[in-house]
């Protein structure tokens, strides 16, 4: 199996597990109020997507072993695919139409970018100061991403995909130096560049978390798409990577990037199909207020009033 194929493998795993774990923290979100954000610590659900998240992460460092950042990073555009059905599935709904369609839109695009990007094994790294530079830029931008304001969901998710996509291009930095046997095996580059990569591999993780109270395709397109701007940039820009075809292939992956935009922008004005009601079953007798509560105005029949009558008298009697 040669190196790129061995990428793509390891990034399509990646990718279910990033899913299957994007469907969990959407169905928490939406049920967590601002100050109920803590307690998720003492959920045990949320500590099986924190797993299921770490499974998919070493799955992706294994990939960007083998591939390079403009390859492995687009790939991440297949959790949409398997994130979205998965979560109408969970939700007990169908995946509307404008689903599908920014769906499709935001693959293609992707697909062209990763046409553009195929390219031999990762060999360089990001120096200390480089590294030091990277963060200091991605946390300024994050700060400012989730200031109060509108669109909170869309924002953070913008937030949670250059998080996640600097993560993996630092994480290819520990792995390249620590599989090269050129150097110690924890030197400070690595120990530097480690502690960065848990910083925002947990921010990005957060930042999700909120982003999903709004629900699951929007934001979850826009982290796809943030993601492999953020890495590819540092790639092309800090790491020498190039982009296949000459102009060719940047107006191939510019024209992407704009199907992709379109993708997203279709995703974010989605509005997903109500799911049906689950029928009750037994609440008329075991529960006769809620079963009151749940008819619907007008379905219950017309009933004499049972106060008694006052006598035409117009004396008052007791009752």
């Amino acid at each position: 199996m040669n190196a790129t194929l061995a990428a793509v493998v390891l990034s399509l795993f990646s990718a279910v597990a990033y899913a299957a774990a994007a469907v969990a923290q959407e169905r928490l979100a939406s049920r967590t109020t601002d100050s109920g954000m803590l307690r998720l610590l003492g959920s045990g659900a949320w500590w099986w997507t924190v797993v299921l998240n770490a499974s998919a992460a070493l799955l992706h460092v294994a990939a960007l072993k083998y591939g390079t950042l403009t390859l492995v990073q687009p790939l991440g555009a297949l959790t949409l695919v398997a994130a979205v059905p998965l979560g109408a599935r969970v939700a007990g709904r169908r995946v509307s139409a404008v689903e599908w369609r920014g769906t499709a839109l935001t693959l293609i695009g992707l697909s062209a970018l990763l046409v553009t990007a195929s390219g031999p094994a990762p060999d360089d790294v990001l120096s200390v100061p480089q590294a030091l530079g990277v963060a200091a830029t991605t946390a300024a931008l994050i700060g400012i991403l989730s200031r109060p304001g509108a669109r909170p969901g869309l924002r953070h998710a913008t937030a949670s995909g250059f998080a996640s996509g600097v993560a993996s291009a630092l994480t290819q930095t520990v792995t390249v130096a620590v599989t090269d046997r050129s150097g110690p095996l924890l030197s400070a580059q690595v120990i530097v560049v480690a502690l960065l990569v848990a910083a925002f591999a947990a921010g990005g993780l957060l930042l999700s978390q909120t982003a999903y109270r709004g629900g699951l395709g929007a934001p979850l397109a826009v982290v796809t798409l943030a993601n492999p701007v953020a890495a590819a940039a540092i790639g092309l820009f800090l790491l020498g990577e190039q982009l296949q075809g000459g102009p060719a292939g940047l107006l191939l992956a510019a024209v992407g990037a704009g199907v992709a935009s379109w993708g997203v922008v279709t995703l974010s004005r989605s509005v997903p199909e109500p799911a049906l009601p689950e029928p009750l079953v037994g609440t008329a007798d075991e529960h006769p207020v809620a079963a009151v509560l749940a008819l619907e105005p007008g379905s219950a029949a017309y009933e004499p009033s049972l106060l008694p009558k006052q006598p035409d008298s117009g004396q008052l009697t007791p009752l």
